[in-house]
């Protein structure tokens, strides 16, 4: 079992930037591949980023890609998605998920937090 918080959403402004953290505890941090997806009202949840375990190799939404970042630092089970040039699209509920494989798709992942929200004015 895998337990994942979430925190650094706020309101900022279009231009602007914010770093979201995701706290995991439970099993083995470092086994797992960790994205980010975001779901905006009335909108299915879509992908944003996800880092795989073994090789940190990362890929990104074409939406995000050049404007976002996603890293972890596996000695302080954490995950990290720093945003730059936000604009109001970007805003949403923002979810970190965990699998022992991971992928673009919301079905790979069998650990979500709570979600954090990013609403960027304009």
């Amino acid at each position: 079992q895998v337990q994942l918080v979430e925190s650094g959403g706020g309101l900022v402004q279009a231009g602007g930037s914010l770093r979201l953290s995701c706290v995991a505890s439970g099993r083995s941090f470092s086994s797992y591949a960790m994205g980010w997806f975001r779901q905006a009202p009335g909108k299915e949840r879509e992908f944003v980023a996800f880092i795989r375990w073994n090789s940190g190799r990362t890929t990104y939404a074409d939406s995000v890609k050049g404007r976002f970042t996603i890293s972890r630092d596996n000695a302080k089970n954490t995950l990290f998605l720093q945003m730059n040039s936000l604009k109001p699209e970007d805003t949403a509920v923002y979810y970190c998920a965990a699998d022992l494989v991971g992928g673009p798709y919301p079905g790979e992942y069998d650990y979500w937090g709570q979600g954090t929200q990013v609403t960027v004015s304009s």
